[in-house]
């Protein structure tokens, strides 16, 4: 039996009917563009999160934009962010026509490092874009002081953080805006494409309404060029039944986390994912680090023994060839790149399948070091 790297199956029978019926009232319902469902959807993340605005997007990489648009960044700016994320988030900021400049991540986070901010600020700095990479929160407090130091925007890329906690706050609700993905793979997950803006200033939630909708505030009436970008109604009902289950599954998820930690810890090869004393770490990966094994080779060891993992990220962003022309050196994201594997996770992965896991990661690891 192969093991997946993510497995939607058990979630979805769990919450088969609730989500069957709420998909069936949107079609019955005949309106399918945004509409009663999604300004549900809307009300209730927004009450989740504490904020006053929610605005439902086609997409995490939409959501980013759009955000970075409503606060009126553009050619000529730059926003400072990670090299170590998925490309959305550099290519959002390059979307607008803004520069993105890369600084170094914190080892034990994956996440950007708060100390090499302010040396990276320049005249042309308009934000911050702190990423909360694999679920667990950048460290806020010190990326808001500099902001408000050096008068900033914060954008949080909390895609992959959907219920993290900060100090017992949401991620995506500390900075002027979140922005967050429903991608399926994500702890809130819809069955396509789906995205949300977070945020408490009302300017930035009614420009974002108008961009969402082609720069219109009502039909017809268009007052600035906008986006077709509209959280789907059917999406919308599917993420209304998961958001009642969203942090009961995110504690299933920090459940296999800690076996993972407890089967692992014996493995001298493997480098556990750490967690800051002052944070709710979800897990939407559960990514180690590899000390002197070929992780390449690994990988090409684990998928023929029928494991599935994958590497997140194996090129740091600013290493990519739409970047590479631009003089970053960054070796804890670059180290990162070389060392880091994500196992299976996924809420009610039994213990006898990590059991399973671990068997089969061990033996990997030996296999490729006899080489």
């Amino acid at each position: 039996m192969r093991i997946p790297i993510f497995d939607p199956r058990p979630q979805l029978e769990e919450l088969w009917d609730e989500i069957m019926a709420a998909i069936e009232r949107v079609l019955r319902s005949g309106q399918f563009i945004l509409g009663p469902e999604v300004k549900a959807f809307e009300r209730e993340v927004a009450a989740y999160l504490g904020v006053k605005h929610a605005i439902g997007v086609n997409s995490g990489t939409d959501a980013l934009i759009i955000a970075l648009h409503a606060l009126g960044i553009g050619p000529g700016d730059e926003v400072i962010t990670t090299p170590f994320t998925f490309f959305a988030t550099a290519e959002a900021i390059s979307r607008v026509g803004a520069t993105p400049v890369f600084v170094d991540i914190d080892p034990r986070t994956f996440n950007i490092n708060p100390a090499l901010i302010e040396p990276a600020i320049t005249p042309r700095t308009r934000a911050i874009l702190p990423v909360h990479l694999y679920g667990h929160p950048a460290d806020m407090d010190p990326i808001m002081e500099i902001a408000r130091a050096y008068n900033l925007k914060v954008v949080e890329d909390a895609a992959q953080a959907f219920g993290a906690l900060y100090k017992g706050k949401k991620a995506g609700t500390i900075g002027d805006v979140g922005c967050f993905s429903f991608f399926p793979t994500k702890n809130l997950g819809a069955f396509g494409d789906g995205g949300l803006i977070a945020t408490n200033d009302d300017q930035i939630a009614e420009r974002a309404r108008m961009l969402r909708v082609h720069g219109a505030r009502r039909r017809y009436y268009h007052e600035i060029l906008g986006y077709n970008s509209r959280l789907d109604p059917v999406q919308a009902a599917v993420l209304r039944v998961k958001l009642h289950h969203l942090d009961r599954f995110n504690a299933m998820r920090r459940e296999v986390a800690l076996r993972y930690s407890a089967m692992l810890s014996d493995i001298p090869q493997v480098v556990l994912p750490q967690e800051l004393p002052y944070t709710y770490h979800v897990y939407h990966q559960y990514t180690i680090r590899l000390k002197a094994v070929p992780r390449d080779d690994l990988c090409s060891a684990l998928e023929e023994a029928g494991l599935g993992t994958s590497v997140y990220y194996p090129v740091p962003i600013h290493r990519l060839p739409v970047y590479a022309q631009r003089s970053f050196r960054l070796p804890e994201a670059e180290r990162a790149a070389t060392e880091v594997l994500s196992l299976p996770m996924w809420p009610g992965l039994s213990a006898a399948l990590q059991g399973r896991i671990t068997e089969l990661l061990q033996q990997g690891i030996l296999r490729v070091n006899r080489r």
